[in-house]
């Protein structure tokens, strides 16, 4: 096992020191060694050093421009920094450059959403549903982003199938009541809100919902 796949068992175990240290080893033998920059950088990002890790992701597009997964550690690194525009240009380098990634294009569509562009994150989002075929939180960020923009039908189809996917996910079960609540379908907003409060009782968009949907129907 060559020490880049040592370092990220440990990784794994949550031992950033020993990681580190593997890592550092495995740059010191092969100062061009993009992978081991990247994965020292991870390792920094980790235990919170994000300054030294930048310095690191940089370091390995410096040696190869079109190390993908660099960009998107620096993406990630901007978008847990609230960086969105940033982490935007980041992970579009990272698909410029060839990643085919679900995770990269959820991101993208993700930043787009915080910069209130979602018009334009919408096909990002759909491209992340097609390779993240399982992921439940994938399919309710883009039907909550077709929601937010009126396309009320296309987002119930998303969050129905996130929920498929999860049972448990009380903000889609939300989501759903509010969408069946928009086209004034008030038995089937009062089930998704009664839905998520079983599951997080202390729901508060939840309980409120069901209580304006009551209302209504008297």
């Amino acid at each position: 096992m060559d020490k880049n796949q040592t370092g990220i068992e440990y990784m794994k175990e949550g031992n950033w020191e020993a990681a580190a240290k593997v890592f550092m080893e495995a740059i010191e033998e092969n100062p061009d060694d993009t992978v081991a920059y990247i994965n020292f950088g991870n390792v920094l990002t980790a235990v919170g050093e994000t300054e030294k890790a930048m310095n690191f992701y940089d370091k390995a597009i410096s040696l190869d421009s079109s190390a993908v997964s660099a960009y998107y550690s620096k993406g990630s690194l901007f978008y847990e920094m609230e960086r969105f525009a940033e982490a935007k240009d980041m992970f579009e380098q990272a698909a410029k450059k060839g990643m085919e990634s679900g995770d990269n294009y959820f991101m993208l569509g993700m930043c787009l959403v915080q910069l209130d562009q979602g018009r334009l994150a919408i096909p990002y989002l759909q491209r992340s549903t097609e390779l993240l075929k399982t992921d439940a939180e994938a399919f309710f960020q883009y039907g909550l982003c077709l929601a937010k923009e009126q396309y009320i039908d296309e987002a119930i189809i998303q969050l129905e199938h996130s929920v498929s996917l999860d049972s448990s996910h009380a903000d889609a079960f939300y989501n759903l009541g509010v969408a069946y609540g928009f086209k004034e379908e008030a038995a089937k907003a009062l089930d998704m809100f009664n839905r998520a409060l079983e599951i997080e009782p202390g729901h508060l968009l939840a309980g409120h919902g069901k209580k304006l949907i009551e209302e209504s129907i008297g």
